[in-house]
């Protein structure tokens, strides 16, 4: 029999974002219905997630002060801070 799953809350770019334990980044914010994780430097475009693997480094984002992180590989925690 499989446990229920648990809720656990992060920050994306001040706003409160419930997820549910191991998923990523990526995936809980796309569940809330936002598919923009940032915006490219020189030209302000919008970015998400492209490849979903990690390979093409679209959906980078600041990580609790740890910049450039991969929102498709890391699984969100209880009271982490996401930045674009």
């Amino acid at each position: 029999m499989r446990s229920p799953e648990r809720t656990i809350s992060f920050n994306f770019n001040g706003e409160e974002i419930m997820a549910v334990e191991g998923q990523s980044i990526a995936a809980a914010v796309f569940a809330r219905g936002n598919k923009k994780l940032r915006t490219t430097r020189l030209k302000g475009e919008d970015r998400s997630i492209f490849c979903g693997i990690g390979v093409c480094w679209d959906c980078v984002v600041t990580v609790n002060g740890v910049i450039n992180q991969r929102a498709c590989l890391v699984q969100v925690t209880q009271g982490m801070v996401v930045q674009s």
